[in-house]
């Protein structure tokens, strides 16, 4: 679980942060302002990269959030059964299966070059690099 510390302030759309346990790609931030004898909050939505799960979280501006450290890693299709693809990392060999993402039902075949993401120790297939 690869991650680093980001302050909540600083937190901008588009950024990937760890919202309740899962990585989020934000889609809505808003900071209000510090009050008399309190602190900034700010209200950060995201969307789960892996489940799709819309999540809110209102936390002090002043506190830190983990960033996941994505690795982007390529790897060959060995075999395709149904929605599952036996895949093999390109540099070290690893072979295990992944799940073929809808969008791209078609395109995944024996033989073929695949992208996949490894956030937060789940990996992800997603996209087709060669034909």
């Amino acid at each position: 679980m690869a991650t680093k510390q980001e302050g909540a302030g600083s937190v901008r759309e588009g950024m990937t942060v760890v919202l309740e346990g899962a990585a989020c790609r934000i889609t809505s931030v808003q900071t209000s302002r510090p009050g008399k004898h309190g602190h900034a909050k700010v209200r950060m939505e995201g969307v789960g990269l892996i489940d799709g799960k819309k999540r809110v979280v209102v936390m002090p501006g002043s506190e830190n959030v983990e960033v996941p450290i994505i690795e982007k890693k390529t790897a060959q299709v060995l075999s395709v059964t149904g929605t599952m693809a036996n895949i093999m990392d390109t540099e070290s060999f690893e072979m295990f299966d992944l799940p073929i993402p809808e969008e791209l039902q078609g395109q995944v075949k024996e033989n073929v070059q695949v992208l996949y993401w490894i956030i937060l120790n789940d990996k992800v297939m997603k996209q087709v690099k060669s034909g």
